[in-house]
């Protein structure tokens, strides 16, 4: 899926939200019942995009009860104004869909978020483009027109793998597509765009579109950074550790569900979600099977040192102004796996 990042955005929107000293409470309401209660704690989870198949654990939860056997009505909502991270450090949401980037420039802003476990345990993006513009090689980026929204992020990551291949990034072309259709864009208007390759990537291979993608992780290992990831506000995580521990107790058998059960977490998708293309959840949800969490030790886990490199990445680039305290930055202590 291409996925509009708006970075120069987040840090209008932080600013903002410190300025103004809005609250930073969690959302939750209602009496804490046990299981099966009759006054169930209800929770706010705020999407980073549209529904899709790396949220599905969280379907998966709500469609099986695995919430409601810890006494949660969870809603899952769509963001409105602003990034997931600065709506749920304003107590727009009690736990959040972000991305490591987003969580990264937050905390550096002094955004108290934290995040909390990581849906996809590597990184499923890449510069992608079709096959009969011969763009194997970031070398090959030289005289293409790139298709994206003019983020710094993304012209320090073009210019960081073509100066790896000895390549002259100013020779790129830069275009703003905005929320554009990919297809109809490497058809006439550009040559490669960044995708992330378990919806678009998935979608190509469906609509027997062939598609050459330079994988992000494969490039560099500082960019095999968590994306997507779920948060919350350190006063949540403080005051309500109870509540975390529920949350991610049913996302994870959510997930897990998903792993096991491709093609039923897909059906349960479909029913909430039933805009959405049956054909590519179905295989789309399949793909991701195995990468939730691939080779991590448990579903969710966060390492510090994925943290701490790609932090590291962005700040030599100057794409932070402080370095990231890495290790404060997440937490795997309220996973089922983490105790």
């Amino acid at each position: 899926m291409l996925k509009a990042f708006h970075r120069q955005k987040v840090m209008t929107v932080l600013v903002l939200v410190l300025a103004l000293g809005l609250p930073v409470s969690g959302c939750a309401k209602g009496g804490q019942t046990g299981p099966g209660g009759d006054n169930p704690t209800k929770v706010t989870v705020v999407l980073d995009w549209v529904p899709n198949t790396n949220h599905t654990g969280m379907y998966v939860a709500q469609a099986k009860g695995f919430y409601a056997a810890e006494g949660l009505a969870v809603d899952i909502i769509q963001p409105t104004a602003g990034g997931t991270a600065q709506l749920i450090a304003a107590g727009q949401g009690d736990f959040g869909v972000s991305y490591q980037e987003e969580v990264t420039l937050a905390r550096t802003a002094g955004l108290p978020i934290k995040s909390i476990a990581a849906v996809i345990q590597h990184n499923t993006s890449g510069f992608a483009s079709h096959v009969n513009r011969g763009i194997t090689s970031p070398k090959d980026f030289e005289g293409k027109k790139y298709g994206g929204w003019g983020s710094p992020v993304e012209q320090a990551m073009i210019k960081a793998l073509m100066d790896k291949y000895g390549a002259d990034a100013t020779k790129v072309e830069e275009i703003n597509i905005g929320t554009m259709d990919f297809f109809q864009s490497i058809e006439r208007d550009i040559d490669f765009a960044w995708i992330y390759y378990g919806w678009t990537g998935i979608e190509a291979e469906l609509r027997g579109v062939p598609l050459n993608v330079i994988m992000l992780h494969e490039e560099d290992s500082a960019l095999d950074f968590y994306t997507p990831v779920l948060i919350a506000s350190e006063k949540t995580l403080s005051d309500k550790p109870e509540l975390a521990e529920k949350f991610l107790r049913a996302t994870a058998r959510g997930y897990q569900l998903a792993i096991e059960q491709p093609d039923a977490a897909a059906e349960i998708l479909l029913q909430a979600v039933p805009e959405l293309d049956p054909a590519l959840v179905k295989a789309s949800q399949k793909w991701l099977s195995t990468r939730y969490q691939d080779d991590a030790p448990y579903w969710g886990f966060q390492k510090t040192e994925v943290w701490a490199a790609y932090a590291e990445w962005m700040f030599e680039r100057k794409l932070l102004e402080q370095r990231l305290d890495a290790p404060a930055a997440f937490t795997n202590k309220f996973l089922p796996g983490g105790k």
